[in-house]
Protein backbone atom coordinates (compact mmCIF):
# COMPACT_ATOMS: atom_id res chain seq x y z
CA UNK A 1 0.00 0.00 0.00
CA UNK A 2 1.44 3.79 -0.67
CA UNK A 3 1.90 5.59 -4.10
CA UNK A 4 5.17 3.89 -5.19
CA UNK A 5 3.28 0.67 -3.86
CA UNK A 6 2.82 0.23 -8.61
CA UNK A 7 6.47 0.54 -9.48
CA UNK A 8 7.23 -1.80 -6.63
CA UNK A 9 4.61 -4.74 -7.40
CA UNK A 10 5.62 -3.99 -11.16
CA UNK A 11 9.40 -4.99 -10.84
CA UNK A 12 7.94 -8.32 -9.83
CA UNK A 13 4.56 -9.22 -12.38
CA UNK A 14 4.94 -10.46 -15.13
CA UNK A 15 1.07 -8.36 -16.06
CA UNK A 16 0.84 -4.86 -16.93
CA UNK A 17 0.07 -3.26 -13.69
CA UNK A 18 -0.68 0.73 -15.26
CA UNK A 19 -3.91 2.24 -14.14
CA UNK A 20 -5.53 1.94 -17.35
CA UNK A 21 -4.27 -1.46 -18.09
CA UNK A 22 -4.95 -2.54 -14.17
CA UNK A 23 -7.69 -0.29 -12.73
CA UNK A 24 -9.35 0.27 -9.58
CA UNK A 25 -11.29 -3.12 -8.44
CA UNK A 26 -9.87 -5.24 -11.06
CA UNK A 27 -8.80 -8.69 -9.61
CA UNK A 28 -6.30 -11.26 -11.94
CA UNK A 29 -4.26 -13.76 -11.33
CA UNK A 30 -0.95 -12.95 -11.97
CA UNK A 31 2.91 -14.06 -11.72
CA UNK A 32 5.06 -12.49 -8.69
CA UNK A 33 8.36 -13.49 -8.34
CA UNK A 34 7.57 -16.64 -10.11
CA UNK A 35 4.86 -17.49 -7.95
CA UNK A 36 0.78 -17.88 -8.83
CA UNK A 37 -1.10 -14.68 -6.61
CA UNK A 38 -4.02 -13.28 -6.88
CA UNK A 39 -3.56 -9.56 -6.99
CA UNK A 40 -6.83 -7.36 -6.41
CA UNK A 41 -6.12 -3.60 -6.79
CA UNK A 42 -7.97 -2.43 -3.31
CA UNK A 43 -6.75 -0.62 -0.62
CA UNK A 44 -8.19 -0.50 3.34
CA UNK A 45 -5.91 2.53 3.68
CA UNK A 46 -7.04 5.31 0.68
CA UNK A 47 -3.77 4.99 -0.97
CA UNK A 48 -3.08 3.06 -4.13
CA UNK A 49 -2.16 -0.53 -3.32
CA UNK A 50 -2.61 -3.77 -4.26
CA UNK A 51 -3.71 -6.79 -1.96
CA UNK A 52 -1.92 -10.26 -2.69
CA UNK A 53 -3.80 -13.40 -2.46
CA UNK A 54 -0.55 -15.88 -2.06
CA UNK A 55 -0.48 -19.95 -1.75
CA UNK A 56 1.42 -20.62 0.90
CA UNK A 57 4.33 -22.12 -0.12
CA UNK A 58 5.33 -19.02 -2.01
CA UNK A 59 4.64 -16.79 0.90
CA UNK A 60 8.55 -16.19 1.64
CA UNK A 61 9.92 -16.30 -1.85
CA UNK A 62 7.18 -13.52 -2.67
CA UNK A 63 7.93 -11.46 1.03
CA UNK A 64 11.70 -11.63 0.37
CA UNK A 65 10.87 -10.77 -3.23
CA UNK A 66 9.12 -7.40 -2.41
CA UNK A 67 11.11 -6.47 0.76
CA UNK A 68 14.41 -6.72 -2.05
CA UNK A 69 12.77 -4.64 -4.27
CA UNK A 70 10.71 -2.44 -2.24
CA UNK A 71 13.85 -0.96 0.01
CA UNK A 72 15.09 1.15 -2.16
CA UNK A 73 12.03 3.10 -2.70
CA UNK A 74 11.47 3.15 1.04
CA UNK A 75 9.19 0.10 1.68
CA UNK A 76 9.02 -0.46 4.97
CA UNK A 77 6.81 -2.88 7.11
CA UNK A 78 3.44 -1.41 8.95
CA UNK A 79 1.35 -3.12 11.74
CA UNK A 80 -2.44 -2.83 12.24
CA UNK A 81 -2.48 0.13 13.92
CA UNK A 82 -1.20 2.18 11.15
CA UNK A 83 -3.55 0.35 8.52
CA UNK A 84 -6.43 1.05 11.51
CA UNK A 85 -5.66 5.11 11.75
CA UNK A 86 -5.47 5.09 7.76
CA UNK A 87 -8.72 3.60 7.21
CA UNK A 88 -10.60 5.48 10.14
CA UNK A 89 -9.15 9.25 7.80
CA UNK A 90 -10.97 7.86 5.43
CA UNK A 91 -14.32 6.16 6.72
CA UNK A 92 -13.70 2.69 5.84
CA UNK A 93 -15.63 0.21 7.95
CA UNK A 94 -14.55 -2.60 9.54
CA UNK A 95 -16.71 -5.72 10.35
CA UNK A 96 -17.63 -6.41 13.83
CA UNK A 97 -16.64 -2.27 14.62
CA UNK A 98 -18.67 -0.66 12.21
CA UNK A 99 -20.09 -3.03 10.67
CA UNK A 100 -22.24 -6.68 11.72
CA UNK A 101 -25.58 -8.84 11.64
CA UNK A 102 -27.11 -5.56 13.44
CA UNK A 103 -26.58 -3.26 10.88
CA UNK A 104 -27.35 -2.39 7.62
CA UNK A 105 -25.73 -0.87 4.26
CA UNK A 106 -27.99 2.06 4.81
CA UNK A 107 -26.96 3.06 8.37
CA UNK A 108 -23.50 2.72 7.42
CA UNK A 109 -23.23 4.54 4.67
CA UNK A 110 -22.49 1.55 1.91
CA UNK A 111 -25.85 1.39 0.17
CA UNK A 112 -23.68 2.46 -3.34
CA UNK A 113 -22.28 -1.01 -2.52
CA UNK A 114 -25.93 -2.80 -3.07
CA UNK A 115 -27.18 -3.07 -6.50
CA UNK A 116 -31.49 -2.63 -6.39
CA UNK A 117 -31.95 -2.89 -9.66
CA UNK A 118 -31.57 -6.57 -9.25
CA UNK A 119 -34.54 -8.94 -9.10
CA UNK A 120 -33.70 -10.08 -6.33
CA UNK A 121 -30.83 -11.30 -3.31
CA UNK A 122 -30.80 -11.97 0.64
CA UNK A 123 -31.98 -9.12 2.52
CA UNK A 124 -33.38 -7.43 -0.68
CA UNK A 125 -37.17 -6.89 0.63
CA UNK A 126 -36.06 -5.77 4.26
CA UNK A 127 -33.53 -2.79 2.61
CA UNK A 128 -36.34 -1.78 0.08
CA UNK A 129 -38.63 -1.71 3.29
CA UNK A 130 -35.79 0.33 5.23
CA UNK A 131 -35.81 2.85 2.43
CA UNK A 132 -39.09 3.79 3.01
CA UNK A 133 -39.00 4.42 6.54
CA UNK A 134 -36.30 6.91 8.79
CA UNK A 135 -33.26 5.26 9.66
CA UNK A 136 -32.76 4.92 13.08
CA UNK A 137 -29.01 5.69 13.11
CA UNK A 138 -26.41 6.42 10.84
CA UNK A 139 -22.58 5.99 10.82
CA UNK A 140 -20.46 9.36 11.01
CA UNK A 141 -16.99 10.29 11.69
CA UNK A 142 -15.87 12.42 14.59
CA UNK A 143 -12.58 14.80 15.55
CA UNK A 144 -11.41 16.12 18.65
CA UNK A 145 -8.81 18.52 19.47
CA UNK A 146 -5.56 17.22 21.00
CA UNK A 147 -3.09 14.29 21.00
CA UNK A 148 -5.07 11.58 23.00
CA UNK A 149 -6.33 9.16 20.30
CA UNK A 150 -9.84 7.81 20.75
CA UNK A 151 -9.72 4.05 21.86
CA UNK A 152 -13.42 2.89 20.53
CA UNK A 153 -16.17 2.78 23.56
CA UNK A 154 -16.28 6.73 24.21
CA UNK A 155 -19.67 7.90 24.72
CA UNK A 156 -21.07 10.22 21.84
CA UNK A 157 -23.46 13.23 22.84
CA UNK A 158 -25.86 15.42 20.80
CA UNK A 159 -26.99 18.38 22.67
CA UNK A 160 -26.21 17.39 25.71
CA UNK A 161 -27.81 14.01 25.23
CA UNK A 162 -26.37 10.61 24.53
CA UNK A 163 -26.48 9.33 21.39
CA UNK A 164 -24.36 6.45 20.49
CA UNK A 165 -20.69 5.44 21.15
CA UNK A 166 -17.83 5.48 19.09
CA UNK A 167 -17.35 2.19 17.32
CA UNK A 168 -13.48 2.43 15.92
CA UNK A 169 -11.11 4.79 17.55
CA UNK A 170 -7.71 6.19 17.26
CA UNK A 171 -5.24 9.20 15.73
CA UNK A 172 -5.19 10.40 11.80
CA UNK A 173 -1.56 11.07 11.50
CA UNK A 174 -2.80 12.54 7.56
CA UNK A 175 -5.13 15.02 9.70
CA UNK A 176 -3.00 15.38 13.37
CA UNK A 177 -5.89 15.03 15.26
CA UNK A 178 -7.65 11.92 17.45
CA UNK A 179 -10.67 10.66 15.31
CA UNK A 180 -13.26 7.70 15.52
CA UNK A 181 -15.99 6.20 13.76
CA UNK A 182 -19.59 5.95 15.05
CA UNK A 183 -23.53 6.02 14.93
CA UNK A 184 -25.75 8.41 15.88
CA UNK A 185 -29.06 7.53 17.30
CA UNK A 186 -32.20 8.66 17.57
CA UNK A 187 -35.63 7.05 17.70
CA UNK A 188 -37.37 9.65 15.31
CA UNK A 189 -34.77 8.93 12.47
CA UNK A 190 -31.45 10.09 11.43
CA UNK A 191 -31.19 12.09 8.19
CA UNK A 192 -28.24 14.90 6.90
CA UNK A 193 -30.04 17.44 8.60
CA UNK A 194 -30.41 15.61 11.73
CA UNK A 195 -26.43 14.82 12.12
CA UNK A 196 -25.25 18.14 10.72
CA UNK A 197 -28.05 20.19 12.93
CA UNK A 198 -26.47 18.85 16.14
CA UNK A 199 -23.62 19.63 18.74
CA UNK A 200 -21.38 17.49 19.83
CA UNK A 201 -18.93 15.89 22.29
CA UNK A 202 -17.30 12.52 23.46
CA UNK A 203 -16.41 11.16 26.70
CA UNK A 204 -12.96 10.93 26.66
CA UNK A 205 -11.38 9.33 29.26
CA UNK A 206 -13.71 10.80 31.65
CA UNK A 207 -13.85 14.30 30.20
CA UNK A 208 -16.06 15.65 27.83
CA UNK A 209 -14.76 17.09 24.59
CA UNK A 210 -15.98 19.07 22.03
CA UNK A 211 -16.20 17.06 18.82
CA UNK A 212 -16.72 17.91 15.04
CA UNK A 213 -18.81 15.16 13.51
CA UNK A 214 -18.13 14.78 8.90
CA UNK A 215 -20.55 12.83 7.25
CA UNK A 216 -17.87 11.62 4.56
CA UNK A 217 -14.12 10.87 4.84
CA UNK A 218 -11.83 12.94 6.46
CA UNK A 219 -9.10 12.59 3.71
CA UNK A 220 -9.29 12.58 0.11
CA UNK A 221 -13.24 12.15 0.03
CA UNK A 222 -13.59 11.75 -3.71
CA UNK A 223 -11.00 8.65 -3.42
CA UNK A 224 -8.55 9.81 -6.14
CA UNK A 225 -5.38 8.78 -4.21
CA UNK A 226 -6.51 4.96 -4.35
CA UNK A 227 -8.12 5.22 -8.01
CA UNK A 228 -4.45 6.84 -9.28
Amino acid sequence: MGPRSRSILQTLAEDDLARDAFPHRTVREVMVAGAPVRVMRLSFVGELGFELHVPTEYMLTVFDALQSEGRGQGLVNAGYRAIDALRLEKQFCSWGAEIGPDDTPLEAGLSFSVSFGKADFIGREALVNLQEKPLGKRLASFTVEGDTPLLGGETIYRDDQVCGWITSGGYGHTIGQPLGLGYVRNAAGVDNDFLVAGRYALDVAGTRLPAQISLGALYDRAGDRMRA
